[in-house]
Parts: structure tokens; sequence; C-alpha cells
């Protein structure tokens, strides 16, 4: 897995050294694979900040300023207290738990996720009342993943300014991990992150944050102004901006990834004018995926002309452990959507979802019956598309559309 040369990670143009992401076989399932597919790890909210951090090797200053919360190890002792003691400080793979494994076997092309937070140490906090940030110095915890790709255009990404979000772009510019969705400036911000995945495919990720996740107007990149690839409105006036920028960048053999983060933290609903909107960046701006994410759990899935659609992914990553008030949403199941992908079509072969339960700050392998709860509830919630959530073993759920 490379970047591709002339891709803007920073100031300047910049390539990942030869090697550092090792091109996988693809993973068997019927005994044959489709010779031009490829396998992509999708997940939603990584929030590293807060109780994380604080765990991690290098844990960095724990002051916040929330309304009733002033230090992050707040976070930790309610994780503690709901699942019993963490020795610490942990290795940086450790909070990926199960996951790393799952991965390995899965041997995904790509590895992208929403990154919830900011990285920096920075002590000016945005006054937006939660503030999430990382210390720079464990950006091993993401490299600990093999992340690919940041997706950065979320709600807490400015949360310690646009200093703060500088620093989040030069220490994964440092890691040589891709990102899309913010920027030094508005350039910068709307431009894709390439992946190249083999010697002809490529990946380009798009990335937008909605106003209906949170994100105020004031954090949209300007002309020279830091911030977000911000997404005002789901209007036709966004799908016509939309589909010229992805035309002046796609090439016969690429597929596309439209990463969105919008809607409601907690909720199943998906509102007509989302849906329409996934619909339109497929048709008009010729997108093969749409990566939704924002909200805390995972919400319905839809396959829309053979192409995926992905509503909202859930947390993938949270400090929320001991934290009560929403526990019918089960916020503590992560879920890893495997999606395998025709190269040449981008149309939607085969999806696969591994969920955990996200315990001690760690993604550990679900329980039977919690894997029969999440395989119940997003049957439910995507039936109303279309598309059908099955079990597949004990570990796992797969995806059935026609």
């Amino acid at each position: 897995m490379t970047l591709l040369p002339g891709v803007l990670i920073g100031s300047s143009t910049a390539t990942i050294p030869k090697g550092l992401f090792a091109k996988m076989a693809l993973p068997e399932t019927d005994g044959s694979v489709a010779p031009d597919s490829v396998t992509l790890f999708l997940a939603g909210d990584a929030m590293l900040g807060r109780g994380v951090d604080q765990i991690l090797p290098h844990p960095g200053d724990p002051r916040l300023y929330e309304p009733s919360v002033t230090s992050a190890t707040t976070y930790l002792e309610l994780a503690e207290a709901a699942n019993g003691p963490i020795s610490r400080p942990v290795d940086f793979s450790y909070v990926w738990g199960d996951a790393l494994d799952e991965l390995q076997r899965a041997r995904a092309d790509a590895r992208i996720i929403n990154l919830e937070t900011s990285i920096t140490k920075s002590q000016k906090p945005d006054p937006k009342g939660i503030n999430y940030k990382v210390n720079p110095e464990n950006i091993g915890c993401l490299t600990a993943l093999k992340v690919d790709c940041c997706v950065l255009a979320n709600n807490h990404v400015l949360d310690w300014g646009r200093s703060g979000l500088v620093d989040t772009l030069e220490t994964l510019e440092m890691a040589h991990i891709a990102w899309a969705g913010a920027g030094r400036n508005a350039a910068q911000a709307s431009t894709p992150a390439i992946l190249e995945l083999s010697g002809r495919e490529k990946l380009l990720i798009y990335a937008f944050g909605s106003a209906t996740s949170g994100i105020p107007r004031t954090w949209a990149a300007g002309k020279d102004r830091p911030g977000v690839n911000f997404l005002n409105e789901l209007s036709d006036r966004a799908i016509a901006d939309i589909s010229a920028h992805t035309r002046a960048f796609r090439r016969p053999g690429n597929i596309l990834i439209a990463s969105i983060h919008w809607g409601d933290n907690w909720g199943y609903a998906v509102p007509d004018e989302q849906r329409h909107f996934a619909h339109r960046l497929i048709d008009d701006a010729g997108f093969d995926i749409v990566h939704g994410h924002s909200s805390h759990h995972a919400k319905g899935i839809e396959v829309y002309r053979q192409k995926l659609i992905l509503y909202g992914c859930g947390d993938f990553l949270n400090d929320y452990e001991g934290i009560k008030g929403y526990e019918a949403f089960r916020d503590d199941l992560a879920v890893m959507y495997l999606a395998r992908c025709s190269a040449s079509s981008g149309k939607l072969i085969e999806l696969k979802l591994m969920p955990f339960q996200i315990k001690k700050l760690r993604l550990n392998h679900a329980l039977r019956e919690d894997t029969m709860w999440l395989q119940s509830t997003l049957d439910r919630e995507s039936e109303k598309f279309g598309t059908r959530i099955d079990l597949e073993g004990d570990h796992a759920l797969k995806a059935l559309w026609q």
C-alpha cells in the first residue's frame, strides 16, 4: 500500500516509503476470489482521546474543560469501576485487542477509519464543552493498527483549535498515514487521499463533514485557513460541486469512497435527505461506497445498485464504559466492516461484519449473545433498505441483498 506521489498530505508532496504497507492476498470465502476484487476495512469513529490516551505509553495532560468533568482520568476510573482494573501503561496495540488478529486474517488491501480526535499537546481548547485530544507521542496506536487513511472531517478534529488541527496533520505526515477531509486550506481539505492498491487499482477517499453532525460552520477550511471539508447542506448544489470535483480526479480503474460525518449520535432513523444524498453520490458523483459515521452505534445498511452504503458505522473505539443513559443502543458493541468489491466496477461482492465489545478500553470478541443481538438489530434496520444481515458462525455477520 502506498500513497501516490503528488497527493497533498502537507505543505509539500509526500510518498510512503516502499514496503511500509505490504500488499496482501485477498481473503478466500468460497474457495475462489474474483481476480479483480479488493478488500477494504472500514470503521466508524476511533475516539483515542481522554481515557484511552491516559492508558497509552505517553499519556498527555489530562485537564479537561467539560461542564462536569475536569480530568480525562475520570473516564479511565469509570471504565475500571465498570469492568475491573487496567494495568498501565499498555502497549500501543492493546486497545485494538482481538481486532488485530481478525484484520490479519482478512488481509485487507486498505484500512480506513474516522479519527475522532485531535493529535496535539495544545492547551487552548475550542469552547465547545467536549474536547478530544491524544498525545502525538502516542501515534504508535494508529501505526499498530496499520491504518492507511484517517478521515478527519468530523466534529472533534478542531477541538483544540486550528493549531491543534495543524499538529494533527503534521503528526500523521510523520507517521506516513494519509488523511482526507481536512487540511491547511480549502484546497487541501477537499483533495482526496489516493491510495495505490496494486499496479493498476487506486482508491480515492473523499471526506465531508456535514453540519447535521454538529460541525460548526466556522470550522470550514478557507483559502488560507485550516479547517474541514465542510458540507453545509445535503443539496443538489452540493452534489453538483462534488461531482465536478470527482470528475477532475477519477480515472478508469479507480474506486471512490465518500466518507461522511453526518446525523445524530443516537437513534436508528435515516432521514430521507441522507438516503437521497447517498443515492445521488453514487448516481451523479460516481462513488462506489458511501462510508457514513457519527452515530455512536451501528445503523442500517443499504446496497444500492450494487454499491455499498453504510449509513452509520458506530464507534470503533470509545471511552464510554461506565457512562449511563444510552445502554439500549449498545454503544459498547463495535463493528469492523470488511467490504470486498470489484476493482473494475466498484460493485460490492461481499460484506462481512465482525462485532467486538469495548471492555477495559479494548476491543474484545463479542459474546455469541451480543453478536445475535447485533444481527437482529441490524437486520431489522437494514431490511427497510432491501438488505438482510445474517449470522456467520459465532463471531461474524454477513450482508445479503438482491
